[in-house]
């Protein structure tokens, strides 16, 4: 009876030790906890449908849905990311709730301590004919309005409207010129199914910046991998008269925001107007939602979802002299894939 009662006064210690740690184990676990419910991967391709001739055109999302449909593991890879990156966020802004429109992806960007972060970047010029064999100019033309664009040191950034002027980021990342490559092959048109990445594959893509220049065709402009997919297949894909802002260009695509808008996507930014109607969000919560993309240079105000449009987002499909600018939450949302576990964190230097 003495052993029983010994033992019974054991396991009422050992319960109330295990009662005593669990308030402690459960704040670390809230901690990490993170609002999910509003993350979509797939998205609705007919809300480009209505768009006028001429107008820009981004295949990155759709590009994405192939890759879901082929990959079966790419969206618990990508529910992984969007999860860390809320929590970073989250853990940040101090809120402890992680979801982009409580505060997580907000208007004050979360401090991190990786400073300014270079990217090394490869052009793989693939050609048929003269025009498509870019010059180097060219090239160099388009990694200056890359570090302009990601740096905010584009002059045009001056015609954000006050509303959002307070919101213009400098993200901090920047680009240079590591590699060119230049292929010549006959074939004329290069499609939407990375078969060009196959064919010459990136170069280190786990800390290098692939971006293949090639005819797209079918009024494609370019389209971007997000972080998460095949290493083979990573990197960007633009339109060789959608490259820079000198030689061979066609307007009004010629000022090189469409690089801009692909690495925007390869660094985790989603379309501003979240590639759905006002109840669909980028992730991002100080850009207003809005129910469908922007094209040409529309005027400001331009109002959907109860709230003007940011239609000078360099995320938008606004033509390339009308987009000049990301938003501090767009900012910091892009950082966290350069955080410790990140799907670029070696890009960071």
């Amino acid at each position: 009876m003495k052993k029983l009662i010994l033992g019974m006064a054991a396991l009422a210690l050992l319960f109330t030790s295990c009662e005593e740690e669990q308030p402690s184990n459960l704040s670390e676990q809230a901690q990490e906890k993170v609002d999910m419910s509003d993350f979509y991967v797939y998205t609705d391709a007919s809300l480009e449908t209505n768009k006028a001739p001429n107008s820009k055109e981004c295949y990155s999302m759709k590009n994405l849905n192939r890759l879901l449909n082929q990959d079966e593991k790419l969206y618990q890879k990508m529910y992984d990311i969007e999860h860390k990156t809320r929590s970073i966020l989250a853990k940040s802004s101090g809120n402890g709730k992680g979801k982009p429109g409580s505060g997580g992806g907000g208007t004050t960007p979360p401090a991190d301590n990786l400073g300014v972060i270079t990217i090394p970047v490869v052009v793989t010029v693939v050609y048929s004919n003269s025009q498509e064999n870019i010059s180097d100019a060219q090239i160099n033309s388009q990694i200056s309005i890359l570090n302009s664009d990601f740096r905010a040191t584009n002059s045009d950034k001056n015609s954000v409207p006050s509303e959002f002027a307070s919101l213009v980021a400098d993200s901090e990342v920047q680009f240079t010129l590591s590699q060119v490559r230049r292929y010549s092959n006959s074939k004329s048109s290069w499609g939407t199914n990375d078969e060009v990445k196959l064919v010459y594959p990136p170069v280190t893509p786990a800390n290098t910046l692939n971006i293949w220049v090639c005819n797209i065709g079918g009024g494609i402009l370019g389209y971007a991998q997000f972080p998460g997919g095949p290493a083979s297949t990573d990197g960007v894909v633009i339109g060789p008269q959608y490259f820079g802002n000198t030689g061979y260009v066609a307007a009004p695509f010629d000022k090189g925001r469409t690089a801009t808008h692909e690495v925007g996507h390869y660094l985790n930014l989603r379309h501003i107007w979240g590639d759905g109607r006002c109840n669909q969000d980028d992730f991002v919560a100080d850009t207003p939602s809005s129910d469908a993309p922007n094209y040409g240079c529309p005027s400001y105000p331009t109002a959907n979802c109860r709230s003007n449009d940011m239609t000078m987002n360099y995320m938008d499909y606004t033509n390339d002299e009308c987009m000049y600018m990301f938003s501090e939450g767009q900012k910091s949302r892009l950082r966290t894939v350069f955080a410790s576990g990140g799907p670029r964190a070696a890009m960071a230097n």
